[in-house]
């Protein structure tokens, strides 16, 4: 795994943490909204062979705040391509894990058996589960994801459009919204250039929330902007 101490980077300086703030989560209390690049692997794009995905979360200032990296089994990713399980470590700018999501293996998302519907676990620190992310029904066109806490109550929902499932070249958005409906926040991918969409899978994305939406809850947004990346963009390499 690579050291995000070695990054270039400028980091964003640890601010001091509450005492009920999960160890690494301070960062996100003092943020309402990250922009995520996905790093390009030249490896990949020279031959296609599926590597490990890697990405910078930074700050409006441009400052990284945390850096991610997927731990997967090399034969998932070449066969079962974005079905495949994996583990999201998210490590501060000390090399430390503060958080990890866990995505077992699901078949496909318009799976409408209940057990192989997407579905991701968000841990921080490690061990200690603070939320899920799972699909809701069998939508095609308008996916829809609810949030959920640690006792896996429904907290917020993840809406998309037509443009949400990564059909076409535009910036597909994600509203995330009360369970009656008020918006609270946003995911977004980023357009990238036609460049680096015909050639790549790196993406980029931003997140927005509210300042004062629960620190755990933030974490785990960040755990459905990874989900949502492997279901609708993941595959694009591959397809080209």
């Amino acid at each position: 795994m690579a050291d995000p101490r070695k990054q270039p980077e400028q980091w964003m300086p640890m601010p001091e943490a509450p005492a009920n703030c999960p160890p690494g989560l301070e960062y996100l209390m003092q943020i309402d909204q990250l922009l995520v690049h996905q790093k390009i692997e030249l490896l990949e794009i020279l031959t296609g062979w599926e590597q490990a995905n890697k990405y910078v979360v930074k700050n409006t200032m441009g400052q990284q705040v945390y850096f991610a990296a997927e731990v997967s089994d090399c034969c998932q990713r070449q066969c079962c391509g974005p079905a495949r399980e994996f583990k999201m470590s998210i490590l501060d700018n000390n090399g430390k894990e503060v958080m990890c999501m866990h995505r077992p293996y699901r078949c496909g998302f318009n799976c409408c058996c209940e057990n192989w519907r997407p579905f991701m676990e968000v841990q921080a620190p490690p061990g200690n589960t603070i939320g899920y992310i799972k699909s809701e029904g069998c939508a095609c066109l308008y996916p829809t994801f609810l949030i959920m806490d640690a006792a896996q109550t429904p907290v917020l929902r993840i809406h998309s459009g037509i443009c949400g499932v990564g059909c076409c070249e535009c910036s597909p958005k994600y509203p995330v919204r009360s369970l009656d409906g008020q918006d609270v926040g946003l995911i977004q991918k980023q357009w990238a250039g036609i460049t680096k969409e015909l050639f790549t899978d790196a993406d980029n994305f931003g997140i927005s929330f509210p300042m004062d939406l629960d620190v755990k809850m933030k974490g785990v947004m960040m755990g459905a902007l990874f989900l949502i990346d492997f279901l609708f963009f993941e595959h694009s390499q591959n397809n080209n």
